[in-house]
């Protein structure tokens, strides 16, 4: 629509209250259909979180977006739509490393929407716990980060737990200097996790060089230490924890390598059953011969299946035996390769699938 200079303010203003009667009766019958679908589904087990589903409306709006709203402002007004829609189907509880404000908590917030009903727990064998038992619907676990790599436990977690994974999601991890203070030279202390501190080290030295580097539990906790202190102190962790606790942003992007990303991982206890699926992990140990890993790649190269992740991991309770993480392009949940499955076991000791899903987008996300 084009600007008409024209129009003095306040018949621009009529218009606009014109067209928000129109986009609430609409968001309202968009209501109405997402409580009959949850009224279709009560009683069943069918889950209420469908990525690909989601993956594909958003794909789709932003593909017939016109303009001029930005693709970015659109795909955060309907992630909160779909929030709101999954809310009146049947309320989701995901449980994700806490305390509130960590990285685990604002990838959730972002991607599944602020009608999550997003709990805490202390750590992440208690998120597989509460998965793996019903006591939540949903997990959020890091997988990995671009700078450090795997993290362990979490692949370890998968063999011991029956849970799947439903999406995957890219965050940047960016960190900001925060405190009471709008004043660098004030500041005598900073705290935060001991990672984010080695993240941001270079940027420490040279800015507040005689302050003392406190590490701490978590960059929540250090945010809130400060909100909590009467002393000139700072925390370092994502900005949004400036909004959480009432506190000055400092300074931004203060991390001293940029390119920094996890990949967290939404899990739920049973595998998706979505029709399109474009990536599937799984989770295996071989027999203690030569070439059995050999075996098992050949397997997957004479289908023409693209790895994009090999891990090899201890395998708990067993001296100088491995277990493997890997990734591959593709729906191997689908029926056309149950028999690629039943070969790739035959070959391996044991192996879990751990579910295909949705791949999440790389390098751009707005989380």
């Amino acid at each position: 629509m084009e600007c008409d200079k024209q129009k003095n303010m306040s018949t621009i203003r009529d218009e606009i209250d014109s067209l928000d009667s129109e986009i609430l009766k609409l968001l309202n019958l968009r209501a109405a259909a997402s409580i009959c679908v949850g009224e279709i589904k009560a009683g069943s087990s069918d889950q209420i979180f469908k990525p690909f589903r989601e993956q594909e409306v958003m794909s789709g709006l932003i593909g017939r977006n016109p303009g001029p709203l930005p693709a970015e402002h659109l795909e955060a007004i309907y992630r909160e739509i779909i929030s709101s829609s999954r809310r009146l189907q049947r309320p989701e509880r995901v449980v994700y490393l806490g305390p509130v404000g960590t990285f685990s908590y604002f990838a959730g917030l972002e991607y599944l929407g602020r009608q999550a009903d997003l709990l805490p727990r202390n750590n992440f064998e208690d998120i597989f716990v509460a998965v793996s038992k019903g006591e939540a619907d949903l997990g959020i676990i890091p997988l990995e980060n671009s700078l450090k790599g795997t993290v362990g436990q979490n692949v370890d977690l998968f063999m011991r737990y029956p849970v799947f994974i439903q999406a995957e999601v890219y965050s940047r991890i960016s960190h900001g200097l925060m405190g009471k203070s709008s004043c660098l030279s004030d500041i005598a202390r900073v705290y935060s996790h001991s990672k984010a501190l080695e993240q941001c080290a270079g940027w420490l030295r040279a800015n507040l060089p005689g302050a003392e580097l406190v590490p701490v539990d978590s960059t929540a906790k250090a945010a809130e230490m400060v909100a909590e202190s009467d002393e000139n102190v700072a925390a370092v962790g994502n900005i949004k924890l400036a909004n959480l606790f009432g506190l000055n942003t400092m300074a931004e992007s203060i991390e001293d390598l940029p390119d920094n990303w996890t990949r967290f991982l939404i899990i739920g206890a049973k595998p998706g059953k979505e029709g399109k699926r474009d990536k599937t992990s799984l989770l295996f140990t071989t027999p203690d011969r030569p070439g059995a890993l050999v075996s098992v790649l050949n397997v997957l190269s004479g289908k023409d299946i693209n790895m994009t992740k090999l891990e090899s991991r201890p395998f708990l309770g067993e001296k100088w035996k491995y277990m493997f993480f890997v990734d591959l392009q593709g729906d191997l949940g689908a029926e056309e390769h149950e028999s690629l499955i039943n070969e790739l076991k035959a070959r391996c000791l044991t192996m879990r699938f751990l579910g295909s899903y949705p791949a999440g987008s790389q390098g751009n996300s707005n989380l």
